[in-house]
């Protein structure tokens, strides 16, 4: 009876595991062949609305700036403990003018972003402790934390005595 109780135990745990892999996805699935169906200088809002939907991302320039993304990711092998892996990273950059037109339309995949450089530059701060800005924010923070100015009062009845 035990055997049995272990044969069904196993199979059931077995039957339940799945060989195929994990692939979790992100974003406007198939971005690859649906940008195909888009014309620059003929397709309008609209059309990109209905091929692709709604965009991942906006930005407002000159042109709107509309930014579509897709992204599976699957389980890596043993070795790296089942991290997520990406193995397809697509984005479409689509600019569209004050009439609702496609102007510009630019693809870029997982390989393309790889081989984008980016700067290691720094911005340095825009005000030095003896400049007008700092000065007034620091008489600012001031009035802020003593509005009524007490804790003065109070060091120069200390420094009285």
């Amino acid at each position: 009876m035990n055997k049995i109780l272990y044969i069904i135990l196993i199979s059931f745990i077995v039957s339940n595991c799945s060989f195929k892999p994990v692939v979790k996805h992100h974003g406007v699935p198939f971005l690859e062949k649906k940008q195909l169906e888009l014309t620059i200088n003929e397709s309008n809002k609209n059309d990109i609305r209905k091929i692709l939907g709604n965009p991942s991302t906006t930005s407002k320039f000159d042109n709107d700036v509309w930014i579509y993304i897709e992204r599976k990711q699957t389980q890596s092998k043993l070795k790296n403990l089942g991290r997520m892996k990406i193995f397809k990273n697509d984005v479409l950059v689509l600019e569209i003018d004050s009439n609702g037109i496609l102007k510009k339309k630019e693809f870029y995949n997982k390989e393309d972003m790889e081989n984008i450089k980016i700067v290691e530059a720094t911005t340095e701060a825009g005000f030095k402790r003896n400049s007008f800005i700092y000065d007034f924010m620091s008489s600012m923070r001031q009035k802020i934390n003593d509005p009524l100015g007490q804790r003065a009062k109070k060091r120069k009845e200390i420094s009285q005595r």
